[in-house]
């Protein structure tokens, strides 16, 4: 294991330091204000369990209903505009020169005590309206499924899982197999409401016992978040995990729509750019034996079937207003049916034939593959290589990372633990040539020569990518805790020294922070950025000698203290960046002339995130990762773990990756030796 990172999931909440770190981007949904009445029509609400209950088909069964909180959350609540105005020139303060900080300061102020206070009470009154859910979640769903850009590399990023303990589990077929299992099981068990609510829990010898859930479920939902407070536990937002399965991207012109349907009982899987469909689940609704399962996979990869000509995934891949019209053509040559059967397929099972190298070729494999293997689109893919690494790639537009991870965690658990298939299984005679179906496509001229234009656009895009990574053993988050330090305040603080010492500059920082605590929260920025991490990055960098080792410590706690109190900040809904753009997006919506902030070069620096940052760790994840958002940027993925810190880091051509991560190496050197009283130079 290189990383023990995740990527752009979960980001660290006040309370859920650690461990709520949600994706670097999320996606959107057309503004329909029913969408989350129908994502609570497809949860499963607070039901009686029946005891004769099949409980093989289930990961496990909760004493307290899935969604017995969901309707209790908190709402997220809209910042103060005055407080908003304020962090977000504290934010600029490190980026701009005096003479640019006083224009923009001005155009904030004008903003503030203008148009600004308009638009604020006008999101005010429209957030009253709609409390079933968050001012930030339509308007967020919307930006995203609008944009038109491919969602390879700009959104799809990936969590790698560790290998199974047991290396005869590391199979590719057994382990693809025991996945998919799992994968049906966590289904099930979440449509079921047997799946455990998503709780935090500050105080567990109180709230995660056994005794307490009996005492929860039969507080009323319209209740139940309270009385989980009362003992310090904190319940999260579930409403995404419906689009988990059976769900897929829809590309339209002008925006794309998500599609579910969960009537669905096929898993679709793809080798060499084939496409093969067979039933997952029994007419009941029931898995269909493990033992059937892994004898239709053992079909499918010894189908001598060559790699079609034109591998239709590489339209994923596409300019979403090019695969839109590529689509409406698929659906004119006769092709509905099948397309119908991919986007309602629970998931996608990607069956590689390549063995991987190492960690980096690992990276660039999960994150874009070789674009034949792929269907971007679905909610989420598991790749299984040739010898059993395996991995997620996960369309981001249907939500955040909290379900993934969610899924991700469990999934590992319930097949390195509880595996349903084992080395000396037996193989089952099964009809796999009449249950598994492989896919074709009616293809005409125009079609084809999409389809070979989306590949060479592909290749073109993916061969720019350079992706590298760093283990420091010199200390982790043991040694930072013991010295009363953020650990993630500390990577952060190094990422800025590094750029520092790369390119002379202080730049625009994003790390996302979840909001889940809040009914429909999607994420906050945290601004890692500050003039305390820039004078303390200038101290360690451009000013070797000229301090003692006890300034710098004390610069380091400065950093350290303020870190966490922007942290705390956005993971309570209080941070500048969402408020900013829901009013933004209210102003475009109503007509209105754009206010003259957003027209600040100011503003537009500060959302040209050359630093992109997403961390996470957990036991069931290897390494994760994901592209730069701006050219010239870096995509850092990073883990802070007891003993030691580990970075997964993206870049394009402008930027020299690897160079970068000799500086935050030499970065962490110096932090680290300062701390233990020994001078660096």
């Amino acid at each position: 294991m290189l990383l023990g990172f995740s990527l752009f999931i979960f980001r660290k909440c006040s309370f859920t330091m650690a461990y709520l770190y949600s994706g670097h981007l999320s996606c959107t949904f057309r503004k329909s204000p029913s969408f989350f009445h129908q994502g609570a029509a497809l949860l499963p609400k607070g039901r009686a369990y029946s005891k004769d209950v099949d409980l093989s088909q289930y990961l496990h069964k909760s004493i307290v209903p899935t969604m017995h909180y969901q309707k209790s959350l908190p709402r997220l609540p809209i910042p103060k505009l005055e407080d908003t105005v304020r962090r977000y020139l504290a934010a600029q303060k490190p980026l701009l020169n005096d003479e640019q900080y006083s224009k923009t300061e001005k155009l904030t102020r004008d903003f503030q005590s203008g148009v600004g206070k308009e638009l604020h009470e006008e999101l005010l009154d429209q957030d009253k309206r709609n409390r079933h859910t968050s001012y930030i979640s339509g308007p967020w769903f919307d930006m995203y499924l609008s944009a038109r850009e491919p969602v390879i590399l700009n959104f799809n990023p990936f969590i790698s899982f560790n290998p199974d303990p047991k290396p005869e589990q590391n199979e590719q077929l057994l382990r693809a197999s025991n996945l998919v299992c799992s994968a049906i099981r966590f289904m099930k068990t979440l449509r079921a409401g047997y799946l455990e609510p998503e709780v935090f829990h500050l105080n567990p010898a109180k709230s995660d016992t056994e005794g307490f859930k009996k005492l929860i479920r039969w507080l009323p939902p319209s209740l139940s978040w309270y009385g989980a407070y009362a003992v310090n536990a904190y319940p999260l937002d579930m409403s995404q995990y419906f689009r988990l399965f059976n769900s897929t991207r829809v590309p339209r012109r002008g925006c794309d729509e998500l599609f579910t349907d969960e009537n669905g009982h096929h898993l679709l899987v793809m080798r060499k750019g084939n496409m093969y469909v067979f039933d997952v689940l029994d007419r009941n609704g029931n898995m269909v034996k493990p033992a059937e399962i892994q004898a239709h996979l053992r079909h499918i990869l010894s189908d001598s079937t060559p790699a079609p000509a034109f591998p239709l995934g590489f339209l994923t891949s596409e300019n979403r207003d090019v695969w839109a019209g590529l689509r409406e053509r698929l659906l004119e040559a006769g092709n509905g049916e099948v397309l119908r059967l991919v986007d309602s397929a629970i998931f996608c099972l990607c069956l590689d034939d390549e063995a991987m190298r190492d960690h980096v070729h690992t990276s660039h494999n999960m994150l874009h593959g070789d674009g034949c293997n792929r269907w971007f689109d679905k909610s989420f893919s598991i790749i299984v290589t040739k010898h059993g690494l395996a991995g997620i790639n996960f369309e981001h537009s249907w939500g955040d990372g909290v379900a993934v991870l969610r899924f991700l965690n469990e999934v590992f658990k319930d097949t390195t633990q509880s595996p349903l298939l084992l080395p000396s299984d037996s193989p089952v005679p099964a009809d796999s040539v009449s249950a598994v179906r492989r896919i074709e496509f009616n293809l005409d001229g125009p079609l084809q020569n999409g389809i070979q234009e989306a590949r060479e656009r592909f290749e073109a895009t993916v061969s720019q990518l350079t992706i590298g990574a760093m283990e420091f053993r010199g200390g982790g988050k043991e040694a930072l805790k013991g010295n009363k330090l953020s650990p993630d305040a500390v990577a952060q603080l190094a990422f800025q020294m590094a750029f520092l010492r790369q390119y002379g500059q202080t730049v625009a920082t994003y790390e996302s922070c979840s909001t889940a605590a809040f009914r429909h929260g999607r994420t906050e920025t945290v601004r890692p950025t500050s003039v305390h991490t820039q004078r303390c990055a200038r101290a360690f960098v451009q000013e070797p000698g000229q301090h003692s080792a006890e300034a710098l410590r004390a610069m380091l706690g400065i950093c350290s203290r303020y870190h966490s109190q922007l942290t705390r900040e956005a993971a309570m809904g209080q941070g500048f960046d969402r408020h900013l753009f829901a009013l933004r997006y209210l102003a475009s919506t109503k007509g209105l002339p754009l206010p003259t902030l957003y027209l600040d070069p100011a503003y537009a620096t500060i959302n040209h995130n050359i630093l992109s940052t997403s961390t996470l760790t957990s036991p069931a994840v290897s390494l994760g990762g994901f592209a730069p958002v701006v050219p010239d940027g870096f995509g850092v993925g990073y883990g802070v773990h007891d003993e030691w810190i580990g970075c997964n880091v993206s870049s394009y051509p402008a930027r020299d990756v690897h160079e970068f991560l000799q500086c935050i190496h030499k970065s962490l050197e110096d932090i680290f030796s300062t701390l233990e009283g020994r001078p660096f130079s």
